[in-house]
């Protein structure tokens, strides 16, 4: 998977050009898209990441995340990644906002958002990605993100602040 690459961008987003996963350098911007889901009652959708990912193992994030590929727009990526992570396929998705984020990584993400009414069991995982998915209450997410932030990627504060008022 490292001989991968991946869209490079400048400060507009726009493409200037493309590197090997395994070779980026602090000063890269990449291109991530990001898919919040939600149930008809709220409740909130995360995955935790397996524990072999390179950056963030074992924590909590959005229930699905990725890096775009050369070729893919965030549109794309965000159609392959849901149905690759957690089964979900032929489903709309919501265009949301798309925020910059500078600091150990950067880049800019382009939400999603969706509601969709299944049962655990009724996903499908992908165990290389995702160790576990869960349906959060949004009280049960922030009593746990104020108690333990460090078992939460900061996208997910972002996203129980902004999505799920």
């Amino acid at each position: 998977m490292n001989n991968t690459k991946i869209i490079i961008v400048n400060e507009n987003d726009e493409i200037i050009g493309y590197k090997e996963r395994g070779t980026l350098n602090h000063g890269d911007i990449y291109r991530v898209s990001a898919l919040w889901i939600q149930n008809s009652k709220g409740d909130v959708l995360l995955s935790k990441r397996a524990l072999t990912k390179k950056h963030d193992p074992g924590k909590w994030g959005p229930a699905v995340a990725g890096t775009n590929d050369e070729g893919e727009t965030y549109e794309s990526n965000i159609m392959r990644e849901a149905e690759e992570e957690v089964g979900l396929k032929n489903h709309h998705f919501q265009k949301s906002q798309k925020v910059r984020r500078r600091g150990e990584y950067n880049y800019f993400c382009q939400w999603y958002l969706t509601i969709v009414d299944k049962e655990l069991n009724d996903f499908t995982m992908q165990e290389e990605e995702v160790k576990e998915i869960r349906w959060f209450t949004r009280k049960e997410l922030l009593s746990r993100l104020e108690k333990n932030p460090d078992r939460f990627l900061k996208s997910v504060k972002y996203g129980i602040n902004f999505f799920n008022k």
